[in-house]
């Protein structure tokens, strides 16, 4: 039987979605994304006040699963990526409060996850990277310079480099530094907060306090995968990252 890539625990009226693919950095390919979309969709219908995002293993999420890549299409792997948007997007629009907390390495749309967040919690030791821009690819940027401020963001998206927590902290990307042992101490003060009113004024507070162009970030992200080549971009940057290591 095949393991679940998402795993959804309960408790009260939080639930927490598990990224469970550690021995691929819980990447998001195509099942995982749709385990997400799914499982946000069945915890909403339960009537859950918040939702918890982790990862399994030692990285939250490092980005774009590219393990097939040689096999799959510039089409596939633009559509891919269009589809990790609209997942974005939804996660972004939530009508209940919403908190990632990662360690390891969070990385690319893994980054971009975390950002969407009400709540984005880093543990000690955890780095944050957007390489996109070194391959072509606008993803997430908007709501990037929404929480950092545009300068910011274009310094972190031009430099492509990772920032540590104590950094991600100081620009706003993430919300809070912790150790790992603080992690249910930080979810339940979250949840006292976040179901102190009632789930209707949350949901209208959220709406009223959420600034995003979605359909301005889909057609730049649309562009810029749209771009002949968006495979041989992608092979070329991970050429020059595994030469660096090496």
């Amino acid at each position: 039987m095949t393991e679940a890539s998402v795993v959804v625990e309960r408790a009260a009226e939080t639930a927490t979605l598990w990224l469970a693919r550690p021995e691929r950095g819980n990447a998001l390919g195509a099942e995982i994304v749709d385990a997400l979309d799914a499982g946000i969709d069945a915890v909403l219908a339960d009537g859950v006040r918040l939702i918890v995002l982790r990862g399994r293993g030692r990285n939250f999420c490092t980005g774009l699963d590219l393990a097939d890549l040689e096999a799959i299409s510039d089409g596939d792997l633009a559509l891919r990526i269009l589809r990790i948007e609209l997942l974005l997007q939804k996660i972004h629009a939530l009508p209940v409060t919403t908190v990632a907390v990662a360690g390891g390495r969070v990385f690319g749309a893994g980054a971009d996850l975390f950002a969407v967040c009400d709540h984005r919690i880093a543990l000690r030791g955890s780095s944050f990277a957007f390489p996109g821009p070194a391959f072509g690819l606008v993803l997430g940027t908007g709501r990037l310079a929404g929480l950092v401020g545009d300068t910011a963001a274009r310094q972190v998206l031009l430099a492509g480099q990772a920032i540590e927590a104590q950094r991600a902290l100081e620009l706003g990307l993430a919300t809070a530094v912790i150790e790992e042992d603080a992690v249910d101490g930080a979810i339940g003060a979250v949840h006292a907060a976040a179901t102190r009113l009632d789930a209707t004024t949350v949901a209208a507070l959220h709406g009223r306090t959420r600034h995003a162009d979605d359909a301005g970030d889909l057609a730049a992200l649309a562009r810029s995968v749209a771009r002949p080549g968006l495979k041989a971009r992608v092979e070329a940057y991970r050429a020059k990252v595994a030469a660096a290591r090496r």
